[in-house]
């Protein structure tokens, strides 16, 4: 056998054991926007943690100063905190691959609360996931915090203001605003997975790979999402508009009108 033949031989291997790798990661172990327990390296583990850490830092330092502006404000941050925690465990089937997807749910305390007290939320609701539900994992921790609460916050959050701003309806600037965080969340997801699991492979291909295999329930998902922000935002508007006032969500002129 010739010196060619044996290196695309083995080119073709490796190729062939990378696809069933990720069919296998697709259908067992990834779940979409959580990364499981033992999937990622513990240089990229330790990576994301790091990377996650002045996040909630400085989301515990303005979740501080509010609590202590307005004793209302803590109650609050428990009940966002368990919206984030139901709507990322729901279940969304891939037919294609076996497994389930599911939203992120970090788009509402984004919008509601800002961005940087959202990390600090879905950190929470990551962590009890991972301990009482094998949802996500602690090695991983900090990748799905990065992933959600920070990329998937601070997208949505960037999205909704700059489309109020530019006086975009409050329901379809929730909309947008759910939508593109879904999406961010899971092309921060696709670049987590890629870069800790490709060994000496190129990066590119394998995250293209991951990214056209979530690509079939995230499309449709992050739709999903949209309506759900948009949902939550319009009920709060025509119940509490006080509240979203309170929040710098609306201003006090719009309290009365349609938005």
């Amino acid at each position: 056998m010739s010196a060619g033949n044996s290196k695309f031989k083995m080119k073709k291997a490796i190729s062939v054991l990378s696809t069933s790798g990720l069919i296998h990661l697709a259908s067992s172990e990834a779940w979409a926007m959580h990364i499981s327990e033992g999937i990622l390296p513990f240089n990229w583990a330790v990576l994301w943690f790091i990377i996650a850490v002045p996040f909630i830092a400085y989301g515990m330092k303005r979740l501080k100063e509010l609590s202590k502006a307005d004793i209302s404000f803590k109650p609050l941050i428990g009940l966002l905190a368990a919206v984030v925690f139901v709507i990322s465990l729901m279940p969304i089937p891939v037919p294609t691959a076996g497994t389930c997807s599911h939203p992120g749910g970090t788009a509402i305390p984004a919008i509601l609360v800002g961005p940087s007290i959202s990390v600090v939320i879905t950190a929470v609701a990551l962590l009890i996931q991972a301990l009482f539900f094998a949802h996500g994992g602690l090695s991983t921790w900090g990748a799905d915090i990065v992933s959600m609460g920070v990329v998937g916050a601070f997208a949505g959050a960037g999205i909704f203001k700059i489309l109020r701003r530019l006086n975009v309806r409050l329901a379809i600037s929730a909309f947008c605003a759910g939508l593109v965080s879904d999406w961010a969340i899971y092309m921060t997801t696709s670049v987590e997975l890629a870069a800790g699991i490709k060994g000496d492979a190129p990066f590119l291909p394998l995250f293209t790979k991951i990214l056209i295999a979530f690509v079939p329930t995230q499309l449709p998902l992050g739709i999903v999402e949209g309506a759900m922000t948009a949902g939550m935002v319009s009920l709060l508007f025509k119940r509490r508009a006080d509240l979203l006032m309170k929040l710098g969500v609306i201003k006090p002129e719009h309290a009365g009108g349609t938005i």
